[in-house]
């Protein structure tokens, strides 16, 4: 499983992913599944992947092979005009590569299935963050749905609703990201750090500031354990219960 989460913000639009993958309590492993592609100047791209790893893989090599060699037929994320055609067409691609492993066709149930989270900006045009669906199509995120996660979903999203605000800084971003991922670390063990994280500033048109965050990071070991005893003291601060 994984976890991922793509934020959209007055500054700019915040990433991060976890990179754990696993067939089982004694099969885990490492791989990363936040990409980018830019133009200085032009357009920065972000990608985020959850599901079956070939799947993903295959999606983003085709992406990365188009971008080297694009024809009219055959076009690159690189060369289109908006992120909307981006969209469709790294939606296309997903569909393409779930059906050609799918023995009875594509079916957004199947074992091969894929979601993915876009998002960027070219130049002349707001930043815009996408959800692809294994069916190749995709909804954009707005001011009634800011954020958008996928993977492990459900135990770090309490925290991203409370607390988002789309004023907040890029800090105060990463800071609420880091909780929720903790939230989603502890309760489920097919998530694990390092997680991968990537910011891109409004109208800088270039990849902004990145960082792995390893498991003995200190800032989230404190974010941690920070969050534990407010809780705990939040907690206790609440009236009892009375019959």
């Amino acid at each position: 499983m994984t976890y991922c989460v793509g934020m959209k913000l007055d500054r700019g639009l915040v990433f991060m992913s976890d990179t754990r993958t696993n067939a089982g309590v004694d099969n885990v492993s490492k791989f990363r599944k936040l990409f980018t592609w830019t133009t200085p100047g032009e357009r920065s791209l972000v990608l985020m992947t959850a599901g079956n790893l070939a799947t993903t893989q295959a999606v983003v090599s085709i992406l990365e092979e188009r971008t080297k060699a694009p024809s009219e037929r055959r076009p690159s994320i690189l060369e289109l005009p908006t992120m909307f055609q981006i969209a469709r067409l790294v939606g296309d691609t997903l569909r393409d590569v779930i059906q050609s492993n799918a023995a009875t066709g594509q079916k957004a149930d199947s074992s091969f299935n894929s979601t993915m989270i876009l998002g960027g900006q070219i130049k002349g045009i707001e930043p815009r963050l996408f959800l692809i669906y294994p069916e190749g199509n995709f909804i954009e995120a707005s001011s009634d749905t800011p954020f958008f996660q996928i993977g492990e979903t459900k135990y770090g999203r309490p925290i991203l609703v409370r607390a988002y605000h789309p004023s907040m800084s890029v800090e105060e971003a990463v800071k609420l990201l880091m909780v929720s991922f903790d939230s989603t670390v502890k309760a489920n063990l097919s998530v694990g750090l390092p997680l991968d994280l990537q910011f891109i500033e409004k109208d800088a048109l270039c990849l902004g500031a990145s960082k792995r965050i390893e498991a003995d990071d200190p800032y989230f070991g404190q974010i941690s354990s920070g969050w534990g005893d407010a809780l705990k003291k939040a907690f206790d601060s609440l009236p009892p219960f009375k019959f």
